[in-house]
């Protein structure tokens, strides 16, 4: 039976504080690459639903924080 290793690895640029993110007119978006197979890979775009900048950062940190956490769990 085939295993499956799933990890999560995020990059982030330190000196762009926006990473990840995309102002469509006025509301804030997630935007991330994920490789559900080694030949594969989806482009998501999610609205944070919000206009505020901080408000985004703050949505983004704790999706990816989330998301972290849960790709630990799955390992464990």
């Amino acid at each position: 039976m085939p295993t499956t290793n799933q990890t999560t690895a995020l990059r982030i640029n330190p000196d762009n504080a926006n990473h990840h993110l995309w102002n469509n007119h006025g509301t804030w978006f997630l935007h991330y690459t994920v490789h559900p197979t080694p030949f594969t890979k989806e482009r998501i775009r999610r609205t944070l639903g919000t206009r505020d900048v901080r408000v985004a950062r703050e949505r983004r940190d704790t999706f990816f924080a989330h998301l972290t956490h849960q790709t630990h769990a799955v390992a464990a």
